[in-house]
């Protein structure tokens, strides 16, 4: 008797809804089902925690390689450039974080590239090279750590210009303001911001 009252058919029918809801962003979602629901928290946290903007519109086609080069003041900086594209952006990270037992899963899902510290980094080189040239976004902080310090960027490393030339793709610098950080990896969860996104040409 209770499938004849009003309310519970209401509640049937929106949650049947919701459920349509899911499947069908699975199936039109360009990211895997993992990274979908991965895109899904990062957005919400990134708009409604982070109160996080993007000025304006990554400026490269469909389809297009391209080499992002972002400064680098927080440990989820990838975080707010990810919510300008559906696209996935495939972030050089360190591999001691890749690794990590913690969140290396969580690196590994979104497709980063490990690299190493120290010297040069073939491997990874080669790989960011391939991907970009097949079409592919390579996401990089020439800063090569955060910047927790007053000045505007620290010195660079020309990786990005090498990938970019081998592979035939653009640079696009990325300037991220407002970003949150504490000193630790998981600090700006805990910490409410006002970000801004900006692509140059």
């Amino acid at each position: 008797e209770h499938m004849n009252d009003p309310f519970v058919i209401t509640i049937v029918m929106v949650l049947a809804l919701l459920l349509v809801g899911v499947v069908v962003v699975f199936i039109r979602s360009p990211f895997t089902p993992a990274q979908t629901v991965l895109y899904g928290i990062n957005y919400v946290m990134t708009h409604i925690w982070w109160r996080t903007r993007v000025k304006n519109a990554l400026p490269i086609k469909d389809g297009q390689g391209a080499v992002i080069v972002c400064n680098h003041r927080s440990s989820v900086d990838p975080f707010f450039v990810q919510i300008a594209t559906l696209r996935v952006i495939h972030w050089m990270v360190a591999r001691e974080y890749v690794e990590h037992f913690a969140f290396g899963w969580f690196l590994r899902t979104v497709e980063s590239i490990p690299v190493n510290r120290g010297g040069i980094d073939t491997a990874s080189t080669k790989l960011s090279i391939r991907l970009a040239s097949q079409g592919g976004i390579v996401g990089m902080f020439p800063e090569g750590r955060i910047n927790m310090g007053d000045d505007f960027m620290l010195s660079g490393r020309p990786g990005a210009a090498l990938i970019a030339i081998r592979s035939g793709v653009p640079i696009i610098p990325c300037f991220i303001d407002g970003a949150p950080y504490g000193g630790t990896a998981w600090s700006p969860f805990f910490k409410r911001a006002r970000v801004r996104v900006t692509f140059g040409e």
